[in-house]
């Protein structure tokens, strides 16, 4: 039975990856500090090969016993998040980054990093592809995931060609679905608890920005396979299905048939104006492409926050 740590399993994506992992059979170590991860999100796995543990992987970072995989997703993902934990978001992606490879490194375990499309920064190549370098603001709001990340994916970079470490990277487009918090700033849990409470949509400007929205089904599956495959470089994970915030809000409008107008607000610095992943890559290293529509991932999550509201 292989042996696996997640870090930052508690949260919205390592929960899931949590399960899926122990569905193909593997020993899960879930290690999570819990600032915006919950145990909510792993109380119903009842598995004897599941163990959780309360800790902040930027300290020294050990496991007892062997360990054949390591999957870094410890780190705030959301504007509030990082905004309200800068200093812990940039030491997550750094000395948590660090101390992780130091434990694959120590185990020879294989490591896999939770990158992100914000590497991207406001992009001025779209779709975006592998090879783009991005357009980061380094000091701005943004600037402490951002860099956090990109920092964390030269790191991970480092480890591979100079420890010869067996590493991958996987850059997360906008993903969505169950046990997404419902006030943690992102667009689809915003509108959608906005919708059911009968709240009118804020949109910020005028809405036209676009991204590509994932369902975390089809993200988790991709993971996996980026995991079990010799490819070592950067590779993006998300749906090109571009919706405008807008449309989006139009089709939560449609689908929950509430009765609340879309208002507008200011614009947030640095939010990015596209975002939309060219995933020519995974379709050829992994043989991987998203399998839920979006109008078809976005009724299972409201089904969810129904529930949850």
């Amino acid at each position: 039975m292989p042996r696996t740590l997640v870090t930052g399993g508690a949260g919205f994506l390592g929960s899931h990856l949590c399960e899926y992992l122990l569905q193909k059979g593997h020993e899960v170590i879930c290690m999570d500090n819990l600032i915006t991860g919950r145990v909510g999100n792993i109380a119903h796995i009842r598995n004897k090969s599941f163990t959780f543990i309360n800790y902040n992987v930027t300290n020294y970072v050990y496991v007892d016993g062997p360990l054949d995989y390591v999957f870094h997703f410890a780190s705030p993902a959301s504007p509030i998040d990082y905004q309200e934990y800068p200093i812990q978001t940039l030491k997550v992606g750094s000395l948590g980054t660090h101390k992780t490879l130091g434990l694959a490194m120590e185990k020879g375990s294989r490591y896999l990093l939770a990158s992100t499309s914000e590497v991207y920064g406001d992009p001025l190549v779209h779709p975006q592809t592998e090879d783009y370098w991005g357009n980061v603001n380094p000091i701005g709001i943004r600037g402490v995931y951002d860099e956090a990340k990109r920092f964390a994916e030269a790191m991970v970079m480092a480890y591979h060609r100079y420890h010869k470490l067996d590493t991958r990277i996987v850059r997360i487009f906008n993903t969505f679905g169950p046990r997404m918090r419902l006030y943690d700033g992102r667009a689809v849990p915003t509108l959608m608890r906005q919708a059911l409470k009968g709240e009118d949509l804020t949109v910020f400007g005028q809405g036209s920005q676009t991204r590509s929205f994932c369902y975390v089904d089809d993200l988790i599956e991709g993971i996996y396979r980026l995991m079990m495959s010799d490819y070592s470089n950067p590779v993006n994970l998300g749906n090109t299905e571009e919706l405008s915030i807008l449309e989006l809000a139009h089709l939560i409008v449609k689908l929950t048939d509430c009765k609340t107008k879309i208002i507008h607000q200011p614009l947030p610095d640095d939010d990015p104006k596209v975002r939309k992943p060219d995933i020519s890559r995974a379709k050829a290293v992994l043989s991987w492409q998203p399998k839920v529509r979006v109008a078809e991932g976005m009724q299972k999550t409201l089904e969810w926050v129904k529930r949850i509201i």
